[in-house]
């Protein structure tokens, strides 16, 4: 499965072209405020995790950290791009820092945790314990 990024643009009116500048500036990126865009689901008896995190190398800019039952995803990301055409020459870059913390399944151990990296994105497993039913004790009531 390969990712595919889409041009966001502004409409041009007729006569008149917004320049790149100016399209930059309304060309909100959602990773810019730093969160990691996380979807997350129950397969079995597996917690799965999914990061969109493109542009990474896996070895060198993530780290996950396990800590009192909280998964910590960090990643750092640098993307440059180089654009020629007839007009000229532009060169662009984005980096930073994308993090997010969650809360694992109650009884969750830091050794049941998987993770692997394909076509930018970052997968998470963890194998989730059997829940133990409640223990139900019923009091009896006397009357005085």
């Amino acid at each position: 499965m390969a990712i595919v990024t889409r041009e966001r643009q502004l409409l041009d009116w007729p006569g008149f072209v917004f320049p790149d500048r100016l399209r930059r500036m309304f060309d909100l990126d959602p990773e810019q405020d730093g969160w990691l865009r996380i979807e997350e689901f129950q397969e079995g008896s597996t917690y799965v995790l999914r990061a969109e995190v493109p542009g990474i190398d896996p070895d060198k800019d993530v780290e996950i950290t396990i800590e009192d039952g909280v998964l910590r995803v960090h990643a750092h990301r640098e993307v440059k791009a180089e654009h020629k055409n007839k007009k000229g020459y532009r060169s662009e870059f984005h980096y930073g820092q994308l993090m997010r913390t969650m809360r694992l399944p109650e009884g969750v151990s830091g050794d049941d945790v998987k993770a692997t990296y394909e076509d930018g994105i970052l997968e998470i497993r963890v194998a989730v314990p059997p829940t133990k039913e409640p223990e139900v004790k019923t009091v009896p009531v006397t009357k005085l």
